[in-house]
């Protein structure tokens, strides 16, 4: 679907949408295209859940995670559907921590998150999630 910088976003045919996010060398441009693709394809599905690797991923800067928390969550849940996040945390001690604020940051949304260490985990635990 897109592959950028940030990473890529892909379709699996279970009914879910992948976010694998790579190296650092991203910009804003990158990281807003990157979940902007990923509402989209939400929407044009009916889906509701999405797998986010973020192993290899370094911390989302502060621009980034206001845009996230402020603009995209937002918007994505009100108008995209998206429900359920399954997050594979990164090895990254700061990753983790910039992606708490996010998660954290908008309670009063209808979105359910859960973090795993493993890919595997995450898939099973999305995979109860309503579609």
């Amino acid at each position: 679907m897109l592959k950028n910088a940030a990473g890529q976003v892909l379709v699996d045919p279970v009914g879910f949408l992948r976010l694998h996010w790579s190296g650092p060398f991203r910009t804003l441009a990158d990281t807003q295209a990157m979940f902007t693709t990923a509402a989209q394809a939400l929407n044009e599905r009916g889906w509701s859940r999405i797998l986010v690797n973020q192993v290899y991923m370094l911390p989302f800067t502060p621009q980034e995670q206001l845009w996230i928390s402020q603009e995209w969550l937002p918007t994505a849940v009100r108008h995209s559907g998206y429900r359920a996040g399954a997050v594979v945390v990164a090895t990254n001690v700061i990753t983790r921590l910039a992606t708490a604020f996010i998660t954290s940051s908008a309670p009063e949304l209808p979105l359910r998150y859960r973090s795993f260490d493993l890919e595997t985990l995450a898939i099973q635990w999305l995979l109860t999630q309503p579609i």
